[in-house]
């Protein structure tokens, strides 16, 4: 096989890992031929000659002793531009950008069809986890039914600190800062952006649909206080911020991102710290769990170093799924059980609510429990993102399975 020649595209957190994995893979047979990064001068935490560092993207991407392209920056447009070049010249690419491929992938899926060339992303969408390439692969049938779970390491840390070492929120939330588990601007993860993507990605390959991040519902734990805390300790559960698709029957599936109340039974009870933890669950083999670092230079580079791999021995994604005859439709048609706990923002009279079972008032802070639908969390997305305003989801789909 062909020796790989690299073009590496980020020299941060992961792009120094991918260094260091490289070096150490003795049977990867890959060589970094040029890194392309935004400020040559800065100073690294890895040993790379000069000579192989550049700021133009195009001695990379018309070097045709290159073979491969490596794509891991945070710019996404700019990782867009980077992929789209690559793919068009033929060039195979290994990217680990989630919010480019959440926002491009029926393009770059067709892009990867008429120039006949590879584009593989296992890294996009758990580090270390291999969850793409089991559902292209294992679960390559429609019988899968649910994919849920703790996808984002940053809020998991900050929750786990929560529960598990009780710490107030802020804290916990700068322990993470400070610890490099959050960025110094954490809302992107704490916002439940960072799930969002990698569900979108993991839906694809998982039913065969691509949905546009607008018309998903996703909440995040930025308004959590003390008092849902102490009310999720009352019932013996935590609070994780939990990303899921469904089929709702064979014709339908819902997905959504938002806080739910996790109980000791579930599998991601146990998913702490910068840990992630993924249930898959399908017709005939019930539940699958998959566990490890979701983020992080060594794990997520671990992932792109399986990608290259990979591709050297000539695998590519066949998103065999999307050419299913029945792929079922997306709808948010579907009704929740949740808590939405509030202050002054009269919740009761503004959400539609369908019934509610429980409501609690006080002089400092109210909460009620009820059924909703989930089109009418997004329609009234405004509503719950005011201040006072905090909700999260009870579990309902396959409760009949697991207990």
């Amino acid at each position: 096989m062909a020796k790989l020649k690299v073009g590496l595209f980020g020299l941060g957190t992961v792009g120094e890992g991918i260094i260091k994995v490289v070096a150490n893979a003795r049977n990867a047979n890959a060589e970094i031929k040029k890194i392309c990064v935004r400020d040559s001068s800065k100073q690294r935490n890895v040993k790379v000659d000069p000579a192989l560092i550049t700021e133009d993207r195009y001695e990379i991407l018309n070097d045709p002793e290159i073979n491969l392209i490596v794509e891991v920056i945070n710019d996404p447009e700019a990782a867009y531009e980077i992929v789209t070049e690559a793919l068009k010249q033929g060039k195979p690419v290994v990217s680990g950008s989630k919010t480019m491929l959440a926002r491009h992938l029926p393009e770059l899926i067709e892009l990867q069809k008429k120039n006949k060339v590879s584009l593989l992303y296992d890294a996009s969408s758990c580090g270390s986890i291999p969850v793409i390439r089991n559902l292209e692969e294992y679960y390559d049938n429609d019988l899968l039914l649910e994919v849920k779970g703790i996808l984002n390491g940053s809020s998991n840390y900050i929750l786990s600190r929560v529960f598990d070492h009780n710490e107030n929120y802020e804290d916990a939330l700068q322990t993470a800062i400070r610890l490099g588990f959050a960025e110094a601007d954490p809302s992107f993860d704490i916002e439940g952006y960072d799930s969002l993507y990698k569900l979108i990605i993991i839906t694809v390959h998982a039913l065969g649909v691509y949905v546009d991040p607008e018309k998903i519902f996703t909440y995040g734990i930025t308004h959590i206080s003390d008092f849902d805390i102490n009310i999720a300790k009352e019932k013996r559960v935590k609070i994780k911020l939990v990303a899921q698709v469904v089929k709702i029957s064979d014709s339908r599936f819902t997905m959504f991102v938002m806080p739910e109340f996790v109980r000791k039974s579930r599998y991601i009870y146990n998913v702490d710290d910068e840990y992630n933890g993924v249930v898959i669950r399908g017709e005939g083999y019930d539940r699958q769990f998959m566990f490890g670092k979701g983020a992080g230079s060594l794990p997520t580079a671990s992932s792109i170093l399986s990608d290259m791999v990979a591709h050297r021995h000539g695998y590519k994604y066949g998103y065999k799924k999307m050419n299913f005859e029945d792929t079922p439709e997306y709808t948010t048609d579907v009704l929740l059980k949740v808590y939405v706990r509030y202050k002054e923002t009269p919740i009761p009279e503004l959400l539609p609510f369908h019934s509610i079972q429980e409501r609690y008032n006080s002089l400092n802070v109210n909460y009620v429990v009820g059924e909703i639908n989930l089109k009418d969390l997004i329609n009234y997305k405004d509503v719950l993102m005011k201040e006072d305003v905090f909700i999260v989801n009870f579990s309902r789909f396959f409760e009949d399975r697991d207990d």
